[in-house]
């Protein structure tokens, strides 16, 4: 890879290299082969991704340590309220070539709460890697997968905006599928679906094909019960994700799996899959541990639920939680059950003014700074805001990769087609790893529909 090489011997010191491909294009490859060229020869660096899952999924294929970005570029420098208010970090390395993975979900506008530097991730990431000594940045990323959050493009990997940023920008696109190409269905697919993206122009609703596939597989409603357990008994609950596309349909999954399948009669007991729905900087304040907050889309595993009680109209447990993208690190928590089963993606602004305003009830007489501190204490107030993980939406499953993906794309027609949807159903299709799964796909969109 000639052009990686002339980036590396480039004397200027704001150059930076974007490598874009699709999935099977032999992206992650590449860049493992990279990792264990460099660090072969002793070559300082630096592994980066936006979530802990997709931190973890670079380790797994470049077998070193990864960190996620915001947890390596910031330091915390107080905590307001349920906010942290965090500053740029010194870039203390010297000589390090900073590889950032999954760099599509890196936004140019804060979508985290709390005060982060600038507010620009993709900024503050550019100003931290360039303020060390000789230090530069590979990023790496799949342009047809979900843009940020309110964005229409990926930032992190257009040369455009990278260039708007003073930069000298190297790149190179993998466009050849390489991985598969013969035998995987989720990769032949995700191709053609990708090529709406990028050549042919969005003109129907993709079109999947089965035939000739056994990695891809119609689940109708009456039989989605049975398979499900199938792939929990044959690669495990952290190996399987459904996939949706609304906040309020992953509830009525997570709530008919717990239900149905797990046979969970309690509001929340112990083995149960949880996500973090909103950044929580309280119950890691205190703790000698480089999780400095735990942030919104972190998964954790129940592993103790004790002294369940209502509180100022809402409800909340005491918790031991294991956090899996982390080392299996272990924490005690309080956490709000009322937002485990809510149609909201999180605490409404009413509910949490409701909290708010009954706690300055308490402190009735108080000083502002006693009632400010109070605050800043309360275990209820700051308490950890979870829902189910078995099932989610599609932007948080982004980053994160799984053996059995199953993708509910819910009631779709031709006039309901957007560049948005094809993205989430490339995006979709391919956390899957072994098997993808369609639920009640609708023979509309089969190549070669399944039978009755």
């Amino acid at each position: 890879m000639t052009i990686f090489g002339e980036f590396l011997r480039d004397s200027d010191p704001m150059s930076v290299m974007i490598l874009r491909g699709s999935a099977g294009t032999g992206k992650t490859t590449l860049a493992a082969y990279i990792v264990d060229t460099l660090w072969s020869h002793r070559h300082k660096l630096m592994l980066l991704a936006p979530t802990g899952r997709a931190a973890k999924v670079l380790e797994q294929y470049s077998g070193h340590k990864a960190f996620t970005i915001h947890r390596r570029i910031y330091r915390q420098k107080s905590i307001e309220g349920a906010y942290g208010v965090f500053n740029l970090a010194d870039n203390i390395y010297s000589h390090t070539l900073f590889i950032i993975d999954e760099a599509s979900m890196i936004a140019d506008e804060s979508d985290m709460e709390g005060t982060f530097g600038s507010g620009s991730l993709l900024e503050d990431l550019l100003r931290y890697v360039y303020h060390g000594d000789n230090c530069r940045m590979l990023v790496i990323g799949d342009t047809a997968q979900l843009p940020p959050v309110g964005s229409i493009e990926s930032p992190a990997l257009s040369s455009e905006t990278l260039r708007a940023y003073g930069m000298n920008v190297y790149e190179a696109d993998l466009n050849e599928v390489v991985r598969q190409a013969g035998s995987s269905g989720i990769l032949y697919n995700a191709t053609l679906i990708r090529n709406m993206i990028t050549r042919d122009g969005i003109t129907g609703l993709p079109k999947v094909t089965l035939k000739g596939f056994p990695d891809v597989v119609v689940v109708k409603g009456d039989e989605l019960i049975e398979t499900l357990a199938g792939s929990y008994s044959k690669v495990g609950l952290d190996e399987t994700i459904v996939v949706t596309r609304s906040n309020k349909r992953a509830n009525i999954y997570n709530q008919g799996i717990r239900n149905m399948i797990l046979g969970r009669e309690e509001e929340l007991c112990g083995g149960d899959l949880l996500m973090i729905v909103k950044n929580n900087y309280f119950w890691t304040k205190d703790k000698d541990s480089e999780l400095t907050f735990l942030a919104n889309g972190d998964r954790c595993e129940v592993r103790k639920v004790r002294r369940v009680r209502d509180l100022y109209g809402l409800r909340f447990a005491d918790v031991i939680v294991r956090l899996p993208d982390y080392n299996d690190y272990e924490l005690d928590a309080t956490a709000m059950l009322t937002t485990l089963t809510t149609e909201a993606p999180a605490l409404t602004r009413e509910q949490h003014e409701q909290l708010y305003l009954a706690i300055m009830e308490e402190c009735e007489g108080k000083t502002k700074r006693e009632r400010a501190q109070r605050l800043k204490d309360d275990q209820h107030y700051n308490a950890l805001q979870v829902k189910f993980a078995y099932a989610v939406t599609c932007h948080k499953a982004q980053g994160g990769q799984w053996a059995h993906v199953y993708v509910d794309q819910g009631y779709m027609t031709d006039d309901m087609l957007t560049e948005e949807y094809v993205h989430w159903l490339y995006t979709a299709f391919t956390r899957a790893t072994e098997k993808l799964y369609l639920v009640n796909w609708p023979k509309t969109q089969l190549v070669e529909p399944v039978d009755d």
